[in-house]
């Protein structure tokens, strides 16, 4: 497999290696990847993708924020669901072999780095491969990661995550829609919650690359359902910026959520940026 090749050097990491945040310091990868770090050290990686694609089908619109390889210190990386922008070698097999961090996923998730050989091309352990599903909980350092469901039709098994610590609580919803997280919003008080929004498109598809209608992603709407399904006091939308012909323009949620109770806050934030929880 080629390797991944930053666009940006290595600043992001270094700078998540020198944070110390009080409580959880959360940075955006672009597409659906973040890296949380928490007061204690704890560093965990979700969704973290830096592939361009399969073009012309799916083509990258962001830049690659930095080589798998400059990751010196993770504990975990979480995968909501087996897509490729999600569960992608170059990206996290590196990663894995040069921190020896776990890899927390459901069925489908694992099935997918066994028969793509992870274990052949990286110096991975079998070991480091942990089975989640729903109802699950981990102890990972001063944070644990509670596996909920998730509403993606898309998915062949789909996990959504509830990350606590004593300063709040993160969720990441992977690219679930809403139907799933009433239950969810009434278990939790979601601080942060991540929700993946983008526009319909004419994709090539990916037997015939004719082109056909795509949605994979929640539209305004459905996107105000789920943050009020999860009673999320800030929303932060995802995965706007990554494909070609599927990207949206995030400030057009402010009108969408104004007359909601939920979210109470919109927090538009472009990759490469961090914020608190």
């Amino acid at each position: 497999m080629d390797p991944v090749h930053s666009d940006w050097g290595d600043w992001l990491p270094r700078a998540v290696e020198d944070a110390d945040p009080d409580g959880i310091a959360v940075w955006y990868l672009g597409c659906n990847g973040f890296v949380l770090k928490s007061s204690s050290g704890t560093t965990l990686f979700i969704d973290p993708y830096l592939n361009t694609g399969d073009p012309p089908r799916t083509v990258r619109m962001i830049p690659v924020p930095f080589d798998p390889t400059d990751v010196a210190e993770a504990d975990a990386v979480l995968a909501t669901h087996e897509h490729s922008d999600h569960v992608d070698g170059p990206s996290q097999g590196p990663l894995l072999e040069g921190t020896d961090a776990n890899f927390y996923g459901p069925d489908a998730s694992i099935d997918t780095v066994r028969e793509a050989g992870w274990l052949d091309e990286w110096e991975i352990e079998s070991g480091q491969l942990e089975r989640v599903s729903e109802g699950d909980a981990v102890r990972i350092g001063d944070l644990t990661i509670h596996v909920e469901p998730a509403n993606d039709p898309d998915a062949d098994h789909p996990v959504s995550y509830v990350i606590e610590h004593q300063s709040g609580t993160f969720f990441h919803a992977g690219d679930a829609r809403p139907g799933d997280f009433e239950e969810v919003g009434e278990d939790y008080d979601i601080d942060v919650g991540v929700l993946a929004f983008g526009s319909a498109g004419m994709i090539p598809d990916k037997q015939t690359r004719k082109p056909k209608y795509t949605k994979w992603y929640n539209d305004e709407n459905m996107l105000v359902e789920a943050a009020n399904e999860l009673q999320v006091d800030t929303l932060v939308p995802t995965h706007w910026d990554m494909w070609k012909g599927l990207t949206a323009d995030p400030a057009a949620l402010h009108e969408h959520v104004r007359s909601f109770e939920y979210p109470r806050r919109l927090n538009v934030v472009e990759i490469g940026d961090r914020f608190d929880v």
